[in-house]
């Protein structure tokens, strides 16, 4: 393909990316896949090329852009060479001329407003679009480090987690025997960091409420030795029908899965009334911790949305806390920094609730923020997190 081609491609596709934000479509990685896949003359150089203009289109624009077009106008005028591919040959996009072109920022106007009320502003807020590492959770359940690291020996260790291990961004890393052999999981740094909140114990009847594909069960898993009871839930089918496989893999024997009815979570879940020593709510969530991975996030996000967020949270949070018996502990988790969803929402549940008090946690990484701790991409180069541990005393 030429450069001009390439051009009106990544314009294509961010077209349909734009609407998908819009509407609450597919996501960007979802539609780019699909968009190679009718365009099989594009080479792997063309893939990587194409993907690399959406992906810098996408992090440079704040509001959501009125068109694929619009988003590349704007990042054609910081590069002469992008510009130069408006030429109008064939495949490729016609000449700029006197038109409207998408605005560069962090995120769209009010949400800008709320994550600085929320203390992240300037150098804290741009980190938020920088490019994210691979990281990875040896699975102990199999493996030690040291295999892990002679079996992949282009992984650094990451401080503070003797399990984790760092791969460069885009490393296909699913195709690789320790992936295959179940001896490593995709799993970035500060997840892995605020799962140690929960502080699991091998014999401990726990509960992972909100699942979702696994990631924070498996690592309760080995947290807990393979020992214990692990009841893994979500409202989400789909989701949760991932995780036996992969607990399957990691040798997870004693992960449970039940899936619940969304806004009706308490019914399945009568049994483990007052029975559960730890509870994990890895909650639903805006997810502006994580725009390094999926910065057209932020163009989905609604003011209405998040409030409708903020309320599932707390409902599930009272959920969850049906379910912890007399000096059991339930821990909150968010992968957004917005106070609403993390500091607020854990104060909240407190005022609401008597007989329950914020413990201080000992992590390896993490600030200080309201009744827990909160994790950034610039101060602790993981994505953002919010983690609170909730004590029933």
């Amino acid at each position: 393909m030429t450069p001009a081609a390439r051009t009106q491609t990544a314009i294509e596709l961010l077209d349909q990316i734009v609407a998908a934000a819009r509407d609450a479509g597919a996501s960007g990685d979802v539609l780019i896949q699909r968009g190679f896949a009718t365009r099989r003359y594009a080479g792997s150089k063309d893939r990587r090329a194409i993907r690399g203009l959406i992906y810098d289109a996408i992090r440079l624009c704040g509001e959501r852009p009125e068109s694929g077009r619009a988003a590349m106008l704007a990042l054609a005028k910081r590069d002469p060479d992008l510009a130069a591919t408006f030429d109008g040959s064939p495949y490729g996009p016609a000449p700029i001329g006197d038109e409207p072109t998408a605005e560069s920022g962090v995120a769209p106007a009010w949400l800008v407003d709320a994550l600085a009320a929320s203390g992240i502003g300037g150098d804290q807020a741009a980190a938020l679009l920088g490019r994210a590492s691979l990281d990875l959770r040896v699975n102990t359940l199999k493996a030690e480090v040291g295999q892990v690291r002679a079996a992949l020996p282009e992984a650094v260790p990451v401080e503070g987690l003797p399990a984790a291990l760092r791969l460069p961004p885009d490393t296909p890393i699913e195709k690789s025997q320790p992936y295959l052999d179940g001896w490593i999981e995709v799993q970035d740094a500060g997840s892995q960091i605020v799962a140690l909140a929960a502080g699991a114990k091998p014999g401990a009847r726990v509960v992972d409420l909100c699942a979702g594909g696994g990631g924070k069960t498996l690592a309760l898993a080995a947290a807990m030795d393979d020992r214990g009871a692990l009841l893994a839930t979500d409202a989400d089918r789909a989701r949760l029908s991932r995780l036996m496989p992969r607990a399957e893999r990691a040798g997870a024997t004693i992960v449970e899965t039940r899936l619940l009815d969304p806004g009706r979570e308490a019914e399945p879940l009568a049994d483990w009334t007052g029975a559960a020593d730890l509870v994990l709510i890895d909650a639903p969530c805006s997810g502006t911790g994580t725009w390094r991975r999926n910065p057209e996030a932020r163009w989905r996000l609604t003011p209405a949305r998040l409030a409708k967020l903020v309320e599932t949270q707390a409902r599930l949070l009272d959920v969850g806390a049906a379910l912890v018996k007399p000096g059991g502990a339930l821990v909150h988790i968010v992968c957004s920094l917005l106070d609403a969803e993390g500091a607020g929402q854990a104060e909240a549940f407190l005022a609401r609730h008597l007989g329950w008090a914020a413990v201080p946690l000992a992590l390896p990484a993490g600030t200080p923020h309201g009744p827990g701790m909160r994790l950034t991409p610039l101060s602790h180069s993981t994505d953002g997190f919010f983690v609170a541990k909730l004590v029933r005393t």
